[in-house]
């Protein structure tokens, strides 16, 4: 029998936003990549959507692109979680703002607040700022989670990449974060930190795609070998290419029914609030 996908999921990396701020962000994927998202809905129509396709428990996230921001971005945060059973959230932050973090420790108060989002693609500060090392700290102290988009990949700037992340890890090497795009364009690198970060997890967000500048590149037995240590991630609905290429790639891979059960249910919901 060919391995198939569970008949419930979770999808570790969502995006949800209100509604503007989902508009300003599609017009800015074609500004400066010239890509259309093809999902333009907005965050019910999300949730909708992906329940439909039996994704039973969601995890989104969003993020502050400036000082500013993460304040209000997180009070509308709780009221959706607040809305909706088997949602969860990682919040925003950034470090410019200077309540950062009292507002840090009120959202990470809510039961279904997993951690924070750092979008490093989109912001002007590294990895290993200083002004992280207390949120990094937080995380640690409230047993929470970070997504820390680091990688190169599928697009880039100066503030994301491997060297930036090891400097992080030199100094918090126990950090629970997951890194999404399983690392991509560094996969190999990334990959080959799990071996020695044992809070280290990937996803497979845009990482599976048929799109081949950008594509997973490193073999089916690595899979195999980290199956317990990646969560399955679409991006959902900030992607230009459809959801479900990316599910039917890994398909085709005919990976072990073990490494579809752990990657789209069990792992991820072994980091949920029990």
């Amino acid at each position: 029998m060919n391995p198939r996908i569970p008949k419930k999921i979770i999808d570790f990396h969502v995006h949800l936003f209100p509604d503007k701020l989902f508009e300003a962000i599609w017009r800015q994927f074609v500004h400066d990549y010239d890509w259309k998202v093809i999902h333009q809905l907005y965050y019910r129509e999300c949730i909708d959507y992906l329940r439909e396709h039996n994704v039973e428990k969601i995890v989104y996230c969003n993020y502050a692109h400036k000082p500013g921001v993460a304040k209000a971005l997180n009070e509308w945060n709780a009221k959706v979680l607040d809305e909706y059973d088997d949602l969860f959230c990682l919040a925003a932050f950034h470090p410019g703002d200077e309540d950062r973090m009292a507002l840090t420790r009120d959202i990470l108060s809510h039961p279904k607040v997993l951690g924070i989002k750092l979008q490093f693609l989109v912001t002007d500060f590294f990895p290993h700022d200083p002004r992280l090392f207390d949120l990094y700290e937080l995380i640690m102290e409230k047993g929470k989670r970070l997504l820390m988009h680091i990688g190169t990949g599928p697009v880039s700037n100066n503030c994301v990449g491997l060297e930036y992340f090891l400097k992080v890890l030199e100094r918090y090497p126990e950090l629970p974060a997951t890194v999404p795009h399983m690392g991509g364009l560094e996969y190999k690198g990334f990959m080959d930190l799990l071996d020695k970060h044992e809070n280290l997890m990937l996803d497979t967000a845009f990482s599976f795609l048929p799109w081949d500048n950008v594509r997973y590149d490193q073999g089916p037995e690595k899979l195999e070998q980290y199956k317990n240590r990646i969560l399955y991630g679409s991006d959902f609905p900030n992607l230009i290419l459809p959801r479900e290429g990316e599910i039917d790639a890994m398909l085709e891979m005919k990976l072990s029914q073990e490494f579809y059960d752990k990657v789209f249910w069990e792992n991820g919901v072994g980091l949920l609030p029990q």
